[in-house]
């Protein structure tokens, strides 16, 4: 249905009138900046462009209240001198003549977004607006914000279209008190913030900004704070946070919409945040929380004061929205301790109001105020010192690497050796007729019995062919049905392949086929999925999604055979996120028998499309959470990306 982006060039108008360091990095080129990328790129094009409209008074009352509009509306007629008296009564804010109409764009901004996607104009979208919201309280403007523009979408979601189940994913380098403030007693808001906090060292210095402020009445666990007390925080670590925290929450919260806080003074390079994720992280991320309330993700631009690192933060996150894969993660995946500490702390504190964590090691770790740099991370970026210089050298090595101006995006093939099995695919999608030269094929299925029928010679020719144009960067991914009879062998021709096209190729081999012994090497883990849908989860987000980024193949290869007992939706979610660890490259082997059906939703979601939900969640066996926890405790001193907790305290 295509992604919107949702601006107005006014939303540049206002800007700081007098001297004052602290709100100076706030300014319209923030915008312009990300604008710009995104038409170099040729993503703004790609797009359903939607020029913001104001909101209505009525429409900011649904946070705010009629005293504080108010006062807002009047600083339309106010003097320079009045206007910095009346910005001094509030902390880290300017007004301009211009605030009230620009603030009202941005919101009017985040509610034609969310309009557009539950009425299913588009599935989803990102709006490019200043000022941000996510600190406006209800009757006070903080931190740059003055209407709070999630906030308000939210109450709109549920007011005009009846939602029940919002989530608000706030990734922001600075912790959203605005947002937690409004819905910390409401339980049909899930509210997930991480934000610099340093032991409460950092703006805005909220003892409610840590780990153990859950909300409160009915909304008792609805709140989810991660601290980060140490700066330098990258792309293990924030990948870390949504497998082993965010994602459990969501998943058994199950929202009927996403709305993402879309800061990036969290991004490498930010002098508010000095951390050290990298553009193509914030793709990463997109991509995961794609995956719920059936893609329905709508993002607003908050904070991000280094103008490269934001405009290519955006271009990397409106990328994602439209489809693309997500580009390769840059440097080590593995989390510094101080970020286990923080995340194991909140999963501590949560565990009671959440089934998806109570089956799991959730025992709490002490932590304690450190003034040393993350393990293995660059030290702070201290402003204008040599340190700042050296992070600006390191980002800009990053942004060189990516693909500013990306070739339009490679489509998926299928291919089908059985006549009788109908389709229907996404246009994008070719059912692939193409095969290798026969004599290729039949010496690849020399050494394999198997593969002699004229058939599985098909089927073979069909992959290898498909294979070629995945790894030469012709088809983004792809899917081929193999008879039952030839299934391991034309497998095994796959990763032979695979490994001989190109040097040090890394392959991750998923192969699925029902309840088999289980083995256990480093390299090598069989284990039967679980049927019920924690279990599932808890397998796909506790140990195959941190394998896939701790190895970080170049390809990914799903095989689902006899008995594999998945049902679609759990099929289609498997293969959706594996697309992010390989960068899209994720070839599905089906056998003939599966079901039509099964191979349609499996195209479907490799062509980017978001997974069918699971349906209601069922907790995890306590056979399947021991069988679980065993392999993690086996396996995390060789793939660190396991790890939910300090080493030192495991």
């Amino acid at each position: 249905m295509g992604t919107a982006l949702v601006y107005h060039e006014d939303m540049t108008a206002t800007r700081l009138l007098w001297d004052d360091p602290e709100c100076e990095i706030e300014r319209p080129e923030r915008l312009t900046a990300a604008l710009d990328r995104l038409r170099k790129c040729g993503l703004e094009q790609r797009c359903l462009r939607l020029s913001a409209r104001e909101a209505s008074e009525e429409e900011l009352g649904l946070v705010h209240s009629p005293e504080y509009v108010s006062l807002v509306r009047e600083t339309q007629v106010l003097g320079k001198e009045e206007l910095q008296a009346l910005s001094g009564q509030f902390d880290a804010i300017y007004f301009h003549p211009s605030t009230f109409h620009c603030a009202r764009l941005a919101v009017g901004a985040a509610l034609q977004l969310v309009d557009a996607v539950l009425t299913g104009v588009v599935q989803n979208g990102f709006a490019l607006v200043r000022p941000p919201g996510h600190h406006s309280q209800r009757a006070a403007a903080n931190g740059f914000c003055v209407f709070n523009n999630v906030a308000i979408a939210a109450a709109h979601a549920k007011q005009k279209h009846g939602l029940q189940r919002i989530l608000i994913v706030d990734w922001d380098v600075h912790h959203g008190q605005g947002i937690q403030y409004l819905f910390e007693d409401d339980p049909s808001v899930l509210y997930f913030s991480w934000h610099r906090y340093e032991h409460g060292r950092f703006w805005p210095f909220l003892r409610e900004s840590d780990a153990d402020a859950v909300g409160r009445g009915q909304g008792l666990g609805f709140t989810v704070n991660l601290p980060w007390n140490q700066v330098g925080m990258g792309n293990a670590d924030y990948v870390a946070a949504f497998l082993h925290l965010l994602l459990p929450l969501a998943f058994e919260f199950d929202p009927e919409l996403v709305l993402v806080s879309a800061g990036f003074d969290s991004a490498i390079g930010d002098p508010e945040g000095q951390m050290q994720a990298t553009p193509e992280c914030f793709a990463h991320l997109t991509q995961l929380l794609q995956v719920l309330a059936g893609g329905r993700v709508c993002a607003m631009l908050e904070g991000g004061y280094h103008l490269e690192s934001l405009a290519e933060s955006v271009c990397m996150t409106v990328q994602t929205l439209l489809g693309d894969p997500a580009p390769p993660l840059s440097g080590p995946m593995v989390p510094c301790q101080s970020a286990l500490e923080s995340i194991q702390s909140v999963r501590a504190t949560q565990a009671p109001y959440w089934k998806s964590l109570q089956l799991q090691d959730v025992t709490p770790v002490p932590t304690s105020p450190s003034t040393h740099s993350p393990e293995g991370r660059p030290p702070p970026l201290l402003s204008g010192g040599p340190v700042c210089k050296t992070a600006a050298s390191v980002l800009s090595s990053q942004l060189d690497q990516l693909c500013l101006h990306p070739a339009p995006p490679v489509c998926p093939a299928v291919a089908l050796t059985a006549p009788d099995i109908t389709l229907v695919l996404p246009p994008d999608v070719t059912q692939q007729e193409g095969a290798a030269l026969n004599e290729e094929t039949e010496a690849w299925a020399r050494p394999h019995e198997s593969l002699a029928q004229d058939e599985a010679l098909t089927a073979l020719g069909k992959l290898l062919y498909l294979l070629d144009g995945m790894l030469d960067g012709q088809v983004s991914s792809g899917m081929v049905a193999t008879p039952p009879s030839a299934a391991a062998a034309t497998l095994e021709v796959a990763i032979q392949r695979g490994l001989s096209h190109g040097a040090q190729r890394r392959i991750l081999w998923l192969n699925i086929r029902g309840k088999e012994a289980a083995a256990l090497s480093m390299f090598q883990v069989s284990t039967p999925l679980p049927v019920l849908t924690g279990g599932f989860l808890s397998c796909i987000l506790g140990l195959v999604l941190p394998l896939a980024y701790g190895f970080q193949p170049d390809l990914v290869l799903v095989a689902l055979g006899p008995a594999h007992g998945l049902q679609g939706p759990h099929a289609a979610l498997l293969t959706s996120m594996l697309r992010g660890p390989a960068g899209g490259r994720v070839l599905a082997l089906l056998e003939e028998d599966s079901t039509p059906q099964l191979a349609g939703i499996l195209a479907r979601v490799l062509h980017g499309e978001a997974p069918p939900s699971l349906g209601p969640y069922s907790v995890a066996s306590p056979e399947d959470a021991q069988a679980l926890m065993y392999l993690r405790g086996q396996l995390k001193p060789q793939w660190k990306m396991l790890q939910c907790r300090p080493h030192l305290e495991a």
